[in-house]
């Protein structure tokens, strides 16, 4: 029902939206065609005579249409009221890779693609669709109370190892591939690094369109919350992004040492796999087109120009990798490939390591570097900025050949260097070639 709710709630919401948009667009539209009377004189006269009659009649078919929306709104809402806090079962999706196309996954998929693109107006509106941020364990939410923890992590370990995905997307993003990459549709990063290094797994939830600078401190407080109900001492933690998940554990890292957080002295090695530090293609692509589409004062282009500038918080962040609030706060995200990103220290005595893709055979390719993994370059995936000032220093970079940048979520090359890492140090600068 919260969903059901939630839908309904954004459904009347992109309706009022929608009403704003066409009243802007209408005015503009009017407001051009009397501009050329304007200076003329007696025209002039009569023209502000047919802008004012026009004016006050579309105010009031606006406002009629406004009035009728939120009355069936409020109807639809007292229909719904008696099923208020009634629930489904049996509609978690498993961490699988064999549950993709079933109902829940088809639920979670799609509710996770609606945070990405609306996710800021979602938490805005308080709608039932906001993923918040939660902990998820085989694909149900875990709260972060000891007497859950204990039950469902009765064999819980010292090592903590956390998943945070990327835009769009929820944690069954981590079982990309696994039935073709390792013959068990049950095995991702975290069940192996379980089963290999003793670590015990947790699977962040979250809603991927609020700024990425929010979302760091929600997983800060959210960690913090974590140890101190955890059923035993806590003696590592490692965090792994995928996308711009790999921006928000960076950005927690940061927000948990200026908080003097207490998980902080347990996080030893942060891993963000294809994630856009400098930046990825298709945000910038999508400012550039808006910019472009708003200079021309006719409806066929501010409509859609107003309508890509609707594109979520944390998708604007990612034009640029933004990290912390001063990046965006009191900026317009709209100005044309503004770039406000600041060069962010790392925390000392945790090792930063980057992964990035290459679709092509050879990393080397030109082609590989101009389409990096179909959504990220790999220069950008290493934080290798073109002012040595501005570069991210990773402790280690591996570049990998013949993958998708979802793949990097869950091959098994990939996993080969995370445990290789975890396990015993490793650095440098590699790429690394690979049949296909």
């Amino acid at each position: 029902m919260k969903r059901w709710k939630g839908t309904i709630d954004l459904l009347f919401d992109a309706v009022e939206e929608t009403t704003d948009l066409v009243e802007r667009t209408h005015a503009s539209v009017a407001e051009r065609s009397v501009r050329p009377f304007a200076v003329v004189e007696p025209l002039a006269t009569v023209a502000g005579a047919v802008r004012g009659t026009h004016d006050i009649t579309a105010k009031v078919v606006y406002k009629t249409i406004r009035a009728v929306t939120r009355g069936v709104k409020r109807l639809v809402d007292a229909g719904a009221a008696p099923f208020a806090g009634t629930t489904s079962g049996g509609l978690d999706t498993p961490l699988r890779s064999d549950a993709k196309g079933r109902l829940s996954w088809w639920m979670d998929h799609t509710e996770g693609m609606l945070n990405g693109l609306v996710g800021d107006h979602l938490n805005k509106r308080r709608n039932g669709l906001d993923l918040g941020m939660s902990l998820r364990h085989q694909g149900c939410l875990v709260p972060v109370e000891r007497a859950v923890l204990k039950q469902a992590f009765p064999n819980a370990t010292g090592k903590l190892c956390v998943f945070v995905h990327g835009l769009k997307c929820t944690e069954w993003v981590w079982s990309t591939e696994a039935e073709r990459f390792y013959g068990d549709p049950a095995a991702n990063f975290g069940t192996l690094l379980k089963a290999d290094l003793g670590f015990t797994p947790f699977y962040v939830r979250y809603n991927t369109g609020r700024h990425v600078s929010e979302n760091g401190r929600l997983l800060s407080t959210l960690l913090t919350q974590l140890i101190e109900a955890y059923p035993r001492e806590v003696e590592e933690i490692v965090l792994v992004g995928h996308s711009m998940g790999g921006l928000v554990v960076r950005s927690a890292a940061h927000y948990g040492q200026a908080r003097g957080e207490p998980w902080m002295r347990e996080l030893r090695h942060i891993f963000c796999l294809g994630t856009p530090h400098l930046g990825a293609p298709l945000p910038k692509a999508t400012n550039l087109v808006s910019n472009v589409l708003g200079t021309f004062e006719t409806a066929g282009t501010q409509v859609p120009a107003q309508i890509l500038n609707a594109r979520s918080a944390g998708m604007k962040d990612l034009q640029f990798g933004y990290t912390l609030d001063e990046e965006w706060q009191d900026k317009d995200p709209g100005t044309l490939l503004a770039d406000h990103r600041r060069s962010v220290p790392f925390v000392d005595g945790v090792g930063y390591y980057a992964i990035a893709a290459t679709l092509t055979r050879d990393p080397a390719h030109p082609m590989g570097h101009l389409l990096g993994d179909w959504l990220v370059r790999p220069r950008s995936a290493a934080g290798h900025a073109s002012e040595p000032a501005r570069r991210i220093p990773f402790r280690s970079v591996r570049i990998f050949n013949g993958m998708n940048h979802f793949h990097l979520a869950n091959h098994p090359d990939v996993y080969a260097f995370i445990r290789e890492t975890v396990g015993g140090e490793q650095g440098g600068f590699r790429i690394v070639k690979r049949e296909t």
